[in-house]
């Protein structure tokens, strides 16, 4: 039996990667809050370095296209409706975070860490509001028609994808269990 744990502890144990929503719409005025929370994420650069994509309502037409444009034409004549269904019904919104490339590669690690923590604390604070999130970094991320088709400009990185929706509490996913710590851990005393 798992202990009890206050605040912070609770939420970063108890939350889930959520694949199914249930379709009710996500009010942008809680998205935009989450992201006003969410971008206190460190990050070693003078100016943040992410920017967002945000598609929501029927802006999700726009996200669910770009993506069918990547599929190959058997991929898309065998999913291509349903994938659309579900970008464009299913899933409230959806959030691309971006950002610059970097070649030096100390700089790349930092705007890259300093992304994935603004991903960790927006799921986080999600979960705290019964919104669930996955984050995918799917082929297409990667695909220069979908980096256009979405305005992602020359010279940036995708760091993730994220679906946002409420969820049906009773299908949320078990845990998965972790490794001991003592048994990931060299310790100098």
């Amino acid at each position: 039996m798992m202990e009890t744990r206050p605040g912070i502890a609770a939420t970063v144990r108890e939350r889930r990667t959520i694949n199914q929503f249930n379709g009710e719409p996500v009010p942008k005025e809680m998205i935009m809050e989450l992201l006003e929370d969410a971008v206190w994420a460190p990050f070693h650069s003078r100016k943040e370095p992410w920017r967002f994509f945000l598609f929501m309502g029927e802006g999700r037409k726009k996200f669910s296209d770009a993506v069918l444009a990547t599929y190959p034409k058997e991929q898309l004549e065998q999913y291509g409706e349903q994938v659309a269904h579900a970008y464009c019904h299913t899933v409230p919104v959806h959030l691309v975070v971006a950002i610059t490339e970097e070649p030096r590669p100390n700089k790349w690690e930092e705007a890259f860490s300093a992304a994935s923590a603004l991903i960790q604390n927006l799921q986080l604070l999600a979960w705290e509001r019964k919104i669930g999130v996955v984050w995918k970094t799917n082929e297409y991320n990667w695909d220069p028609g979908f980096r256009q088709a979405i305005g992602v400009k020359p010279g940036e990185k995708i760091v993730g994808t994220l679906h946002l929706g409420y969820f049906d509490e009773s299908k949320v996913p078990r845990p998965k269990p972790r490794t001991p710590v003592s048994e990931l851990l060299t310790l100098f005393e």
